[in-house]
């Protein structure tokens, strides 16, 4: 009789996997009332990239970090671990409303951010098991490759070449990465795995060395113009930089800016060689397909798949709660598609099930910004795109906050964007569960029938600014 598999780890298998001397004693909370040059709320990816970025400007600054729990609690230490130069809006959108010059440099910072990440995990030694084998995204059923060819036509459309984006054939895309029922795939170069809580705490670290100072374990109660209210004191800065992304609704007065929509993951054992040998996967590309519903996968640097999904519901008054961090349905259901897309998996154990938050405004468009009158920053409302972002959101934050105005990221097209606020409870809680739901069935038809579905598929695009 087989011996059964252990039961799954309920948390970030990141977390789970980080070396000791990333793990550390826990840095001492807020002592009391203290006055700095820049309060940075949020130990994230945002706060501690915009630290780093500051404190290399101008050594002499005194800058805080404050992280209500530790270094990477939230999304940058749970998420797929995709330093992607994905955006949650689309070129068109930005086009829109910016011209299309502007959507091209938003892309291309993005595309230079992905380098601009594995040079400072370089130069700082940050062992983050970066590998830029690209993204790969395959088209499993006719109506998915309908809907990548016109992803690549509108990339095609901005000027991006073959450089940057190209479409698979089968067998060229078989080579690559053997999913089941491949129908081809798109594939970009511009995309890394990563570890990401290895970046994260790596980074922690960086900045401490620059003299940033990090205090965990100390809960933020209010953020007000040069001043930030904490359960140990207060804070009096010149600048104050919200950096709380899927935790943001926990601020009171912000519970309508961003709604915190769970996103759930799954980890496998270390798959044996001949795994590999069956479906290539030789560079690390980090995978999807073109389903609605929004899944993501790598290979780890140990051989596992790290895989990952949304389809968790949306909690009523944009509740953050451990408990939302895992769902036996959704978990299971990510399993399923896991070794539906590899049959080869077969009974490869589970090590890991987790999630948490991710933080999407009301028009699904990320944003950064310095109001200088009254000091306060922001940055955020990525929809799970924010590995990458973060890196160009904490250098725009620190070239606004410095006052350069001839760095060119100051002038991308989403510094000062202001989503507007999500629609007050019932209201935001029927919309969004309907919406976790639309994608569901617009797969189901779309597997069941081969060719597009377009009733649900057009309220997405609609709600989504796609």
């Amino acid at each position: 009789m087989p011996t059964p598999s252990p039961a799954p780890v309920t948390g970030s298998l990141w977390h789970d996997t980080l070396p000791a001397d990333l793990t550390g004693p826990a840095r001492q909370p807020l002592p009391g009332d203290t006055d700095v040059d820049v309060a940075i709320v949020g130990g994230g990816y945002t706060g501690l990239w915009t630290a780093y970025y500051l404190a290399r400007r101008d050594p002499s600054l005194r800058i805080v970090v404050l992280e209500s729990e530790v270094v990477g609690f939230g999304a940058s230490g749970r998420n797929g671990g995709w330093a992607s130069a994905l955006l949650p809006m689309g070129l068109a959108t930005i086009a829109a409303e910016h011209g299309r010059d502007a959507a091209v440099r938003m892309q291309r910072a993005m595309n230079a951010s992905i380098d601009e990440i594995a040079g400072v995990a370089t130069a700082e030694g940050i062992d983050c098991h970066l590998a830029k084998g690209g993204w790969f995204g395959a088209a499993r059923n006719p109506a998915h490759v309908g809907r990548l060819e016109a992803e690549l036509a509108e990339q095609r459309s901005f000027g991006f070449t073959d450089d940057d984006v190209r479409w698979l054939e089968p067998d060229e895309a078989r080579e690559m990465l053997s999913v089941s029922s491949c129908h081809g795939a798109l594939f970009t170069p511009h995309c890394a795995a990563i570890h990401p809580a290895r970046l994260v705490r790596g980074l922690a670290l960086a900045v401490e060395r620059q003299g940033v100072t990090i205090h965990e374990h100390t809960r933020v109660t209010s953020i007000e113009p040069r001043r930030v209210g904490t359960e140990h004191g207060t804070v009096r800065a010149t600048f104050v930089v919200r950096a709380t992304e899927g935790f943001t609704p926990m601020l009171p007065g912000q519970r309508r800016r961003i709604v915190p929509v769970y996103s759930l993951m799954i980890a496998t054992e270390p798959l044996p060689r001949s795994f590999f040998d069956e479906v290539g996967w030789a560079d690390r590309q980090t995978f999807s397909d073109a389903r609605r519903l929004v899944i993501y996968g790598q290979r780890t640097a140990d051989d596992r798949i790290a895989f990952g999904g949304r389809g968790a519901p949306y909690h009523y008054g944009s509740k953050v709660d451990p408990s939302f961090d895992t769902h036996t349905g959704v978990h299971e259901g990510l399993h399923h598609t896991l070794q539906d897309i590899f049959p080869a998996i077969g009974d490869a154990a589970i090590t890991h099930r987790w999630g948490g938050p991710v933080g999407v405004p009301r028009d699904w468009q990320c944003s950064v910004g310095v109001d200088p009158a009254t000091g306060l920053g922001w940055a955020g409302g990525y929809v799970g795109d924010g590995v990458t972002t973060t890196n160009l959101a904490g250098r725009t934050l620190a070239a606004l906050i410095a006052g350069d105005n001839d760095d060119p990221v100051v002038s991308l097209p989403w510094v000062g964007h202001q989503s507007r606020s999500w629609e007050p409870e019932p209201l935001r809680w029927i919309g969004i569960n309907a919406m976790v739901r639309l994608p569901s069935g617009a797969d189901a038809y779309e597997e069941r029938h081969g060719r597009p579905e377009r009733w649900r598929s057009a309220v997405l695009n609609r709600m989504t600014g796609h």
